[in-house]
């Protein structure tokens, strides 16, 4: 129930909140959430066949239209997040701003060959999460991680004859 709760409230206007430390908890925990679940997909699933939205093909061809040369393998908040690139991701959100959370706060691996960790992770919007992961898994970057992390396959045991 509470859970619900949070996830009405997280709903509401940003400017409705300004600094509150509850709502910022509650987002750090839901994109924390977001992560380890994309982490799981991404060493259970071959991350070429990985499909993230319906809309993965439209995001992956307006990314590379509009970031060409970003090489996504290894990314920082000063690639992300300078000036010049934040006015540029956002021309690029809002080509899809009818789609569900696509300003919603994501953490991100910055270092695709990696898992999750403090030290790895980067928070940006949704939809930059979506064009760079699915990047990642197109350009074969997320390979790397699928094959370390991947959960071990269960050999079934021999049936036993009496």
């Amino acid at each position: 129930m509470e859970l619900m709760q949070g996830a009405s409230l997280l709903s509401r206007p940003a400017e409705e909140f300004g600094n509150d430390s509850l709502v910022e908890e509650m987002w750090a925990a839901k994109a924390l959430e977001h992560a380890e679940v994309h982490f799981n997909l991404l060493t259970s699933v071959d991350p070429s066949q990985l499909k993230l939205t319906p809309y993965d093909d439209q995001i992956y061809a307006t990314f590379r239209q509009d970031f060409p040369d970003l090489k996504v393998g290894l990314l920082s908040d000063d690639i992300l997040k300078s000036a010049v690139e934040k006015l540029k991701w956002r021309q690029f959100a809002e080509k899809f701003n009818k789609m569900e959370d696509y300003s919603y706060g994501t953490l991100m691996r910055a270092d695709a060959s990696k898992e999750f960790s403090p030290d790895n992770s980067i928070f940006v919007f949704r939809v930059q999460f979506l064009a760079i992961e699915i990047a990642r898994n197109r350009e074969g970057l997320n390979e790397e991680v699928h094959k370390k992390h991947r959960p071990a396959r269960k050999i079934p045991e021999p049936q036993k004859t009496q």
